[in-house]
């Protein structure tokens, strides 16, 4: 998907306040850069994949800004949200998906000692593909 904000189109305020200022990809490997800021900086530690410089995904999803989806299995979509940010329905997306898989457990406190929660930078996940 195309950056929302970059700096050589239309920046906000708040990324050059958060040191978040990348320009518009004009190369996949330029996007894949974006990405691992994303993932490092802000500590996003979700499963990524990169829409290709083609931008199908962007326009089959119609996500630009921004928009939350669940898919099912077999790429059924089971919820698709309005444009965020200010259309978000966390609270809907989560019915979604507790109606597909479940309510979630809870999670485990991290051990003792251990990084979780440090806010010490991860590598990157594996699925951040090329």
């Amino acid at each position: 998907m195309s950056e929302a904000h970059p700096d050589d189109e239309w920046q906000m305020k708040s990324n050059r306040e958060d040191k978040i200022v990348i320009n518009q990809p004009r190369a996949f490997a330029e996007r894949k850069e974006a990405a691992r800021i994303l993932v490092e900086r802000l500590h996003y530690d979700l499963p990524l994949a990169l829409d290709g410089m083609e931008n199908r995904a962007e326009a089959a999803y119609a996500a630009w800004p921004e928009r939350l989806y669940v898919v099912a299995k077999g790429g059924r979509i089971s919820y698709r949200g309005d444009l965020g940010p200010f259309g978000f329905d966390p609270k809907g997306m989560e019915r979604s998906l507790a109606a597909l898989v479940g309510e979630p457990p809870s999670p485990a406190p991290p051990p003792p000692g251990s990084a979780a929660g440090s806010g010490s930078a991860e590598p990157m996940p594996s699925a951040v593909r090329d």
